[in-house]
């Protein structure tokens, strides 16, 4: 709900910065040593600030559960099929998640993503376009009807539910004017089907595996001399150390077992899925706009608290038109992702893929509240729902019950939320 603050003086952009609702990025946390850190962190899950940490015990939990169901699941050829069909409901989640943070939501980011397909396939179809400009395109149709969408939640004051359920109605009329009633469109296109259903070579794996620790390391740097310029006390150089040595074990597994051969056949299979250093690639920049840029920092100010960023100088109208650009732009790229997967581009094309995006979003923590989350808990959520869709396939069990474990955990995480909430503000009145 959002608070009028009755001061005479308006807050200033560094009180927002250090504001609850603001991100740990760059001067917050908790200074000390290692075990100070850890400390500082169980404190701040005892009051609610739990993150993606449910989401993450959950995905365990589900992982251990489907391999003693089914010694498939966590097989090397399965896990390589659990990245690629998450990719697109992550990309799809990540969208949403910009728009979440402002306590707003598009129900049309998945239609949105079957226009753009749509046009796509128009283009680099019949109309011989060549692909990267017919999807260069697709992407400009995204930011168009999110600049539509924003400015009519921003300027005119139209709820965004409201926009984005008509627009979910109207754009599955367009979808079947360009491309026909029950017609479907093969992907033809040899660069874009590899994108879900090809690998690199399994040097290309060891090259991302070090430009991952090497980024992540020149990023910690970066942070620490940047706090330490400014006087902003710093973490441990022991941590530092820890966090990317975690990164770097823990991809290097990642990309060591891609590199096994998992073909069931005698034609080997092997490497690391091409989508997923695209993902990672867009998940890392944008959590670099979010935490690293005064536009960022805005995005989370009035996501907590529209009027006092309002009060402290931020156009709170551009930040919502311009989180609604990214999230249907990047909607289309979770297009991209589907048609690449299924093969197929048809006239119901992601009508029904934007409730998993929000419930993806929900799942890994993001406040639907607004202000609270971030664009790795979108990712994670969906790679919860993913695994609950794959392995309940592997034990056979119908679709009925997908939807049902489903809902419940979309429920279950939007309780763990609500009262995640209540207990951060007891702790605030307490302090």
């Amino acid at each position: 709900m959002t608070t009028t603050d009755k001061s005479s003086n308006p807050p200033t952009e560094n009180a927002i910065l250090t504001a609850g609702s603001a991100p740990a990025g760059i001067a917050t946390g908790y200074e000390g040593t290692v075990s100070d850190q850890f400390r500082a962190y169980f404190a701040r899950v005892r009051s609610g600030e739990m993150g993606m940490l449910p989401a993450v015990g959950g995905f365990i939990v589900l992982c251990i559960l489907f391999e003693i169901l089914s010694p498939d699941f966590l097989g090397l050829l399965n896990v390589a099929n659990l990245l690629t069909q998450t990719a697109f409901l992550a990309m799809l989640a990540i969208a949403l998640v910009f728009v979440i943070l402002l306590a707003e939501i598009d129900l049309s980011a998945g239609v949105t993503a079957g226009v753009g397909m749509a046009i796509f396939i128009e283009l680099n179809g019949p109309m011989g376009v060549n692909w990267v400009l017919s999807l260069v395109i697709a992407l400009i149709v995204g930011m168009v009807i999110g600049f539509f969408i924003g400015y009519f939640v921003a300027k005119v004051g139209i709820p965004s539910f409201v926009v984005t359920l008509g627009l979910f109605l109207g754009f599955q009329g367009l979808q079947l004017v360009l491309l026909g009633n029950g017609q479907t469109y093969r992907v033809t296109e040899p660069a874009v089907l590899a994108i879900e259903n090809s690998n690199m070579p399994d040097w290309a794996g060891w090259v991302m595996w070090a430009v991952m620790v090497l980024v992540s390391l020149g990023t910690a740097f970066y942070d620490r001399r940047r706090r330490q310029r400014i006087g902003v006390p710093v973490r441990p150089l022991s941590l530092l150390v820890m966090r990317v040595a975690a990164i770097a074990i823990g991809v290097g597994i990642f990309v060591f077992f891609m590199n096994l051969n998992r073909a069931r056949g005698i034609i080997p299979i092997s490497g690391v899925p091409i989508v997923v250093p695209i993902a990672i690639a867009i998940l890392w920049i944008g959590t670099q706009v979010l935490d690293r840029t005064r536009w960022g920092i805005h995005l989370y100010a009035v996501g907590g608290n529209p009027e006092a960023a309002r009060r402290a100088g931020i156009n709170v109208a551009a930040i919502r038109i311009s989180a609604f650009v990214l999230c249907s732009t990047l909607a289309v790229v979770s297009g991209l992702f589907q048609a690449s997967e299924v093969g197929v581009v048809g006239s119901s094309f992601g009508q029904t893929d934007v409730l998993n995006g929000v419930a993806a979003a929900v799942v890994g923590g993001v406040s639907l509240f607004g202000g609270r989350g971030r664009l790795i808990q979108g990712a994670v959520g969906a790679l919860v729902i993913s695994a609950i869709t794959n392995g309940l396939g592997l034990i056979n069990l119908p679709g009925g019950v997908n939807l049902l474990i489903t809902g419940g955990v979309l429920i279950l995480a939007a309780t763990v939320d609500a009262v995640s909430r209540k207990r951060a503000g007891a702790s605030l009145a307490r302090v």
